[in-house]
């Protein structure tokens, strides 16, 4: 086995080109965080904060395709989200907070060189798709002005809640997510 197909986080391309690849894994992956996450709930006491297990795909389709895929999957899936459920475009900023968790993810693990054991490739996955949740979903301090709240509520009720409830999606399931994926990479060359 190969360092290169072993770690399989190493950039093919320059970090913000845009290929057929880009584009077609961005609207599958988009698509696919639109419908799954369709399936959450919303965590009591807060602030329409919901429990989103889909979120997981975010981080995975920017560590496995890069920065421009991922934030398209977390921005558009997202906001496709919303749209469905009624909300508009009223919360873009959560949109666009999902989109940079996608895009924070893909610059991560463009810098990680490859790691060969499986293991711990799968926990440097985890580690680093939580820290890009936490990077990413912090823009929802925008939440302050927009939506008039105080800087307590938005850490207590908006962004603690979010990244517990998405940082357990992330490291739990972007992890497994990564290990379906990588013999299917290693497959393709890719």
């Amino acid at each position: 086995m190969s360092a290169e197909s072993a770690g399989a986080t190493a950039p093919r391309e320059p970090l913000f080109a845009i290929s057929s690849r880009t584009v077609v894994f961005g609207a599958v992956g988009a698509a696919l965080y639109a419908v799954l996450g369709l399936f959450s709930f919303v965590i009591p006491g807060t602030q329409n904060v919901t429990v989103r297990p889909a979120f997981a795909l975010v981080p995975f389709f920017g560590k496995r395709f890069g920065i421009i895929a991922g934030f398209f999957v977390g921005f558009v899936g997202n906001a496709i989200i919303d749209l469905i459920q009624g909300s508009g475009l009223t919360y873009w900023n959560w949109s666009v907070a999902n989109g940079l968790v996608g895009a924070f993810a893909g610059l991560i693990f463009a810098y990680i060189p490859p790691i060969t054991g499986e293991a711990l490739r799968l926990v440097v996955t985890a580690l680093g798709s939580l820290l890009a949740t936490a990077l990413g979903l912090l823009f929802v301090i925008t939440d302050i002005w927009l939506q008039g709240i105080s800087f307590e509520t938005f850490l207590t009720l908006n962004y603690g809640p979010v990244l517990l409830a998405n940082g357990i999606a992330v490291v739990v399931l972007t992890p497994a997510l990564d290990a379906i994926w990588e013999p299917l990479s290693k497959r393709t060359g890719r």
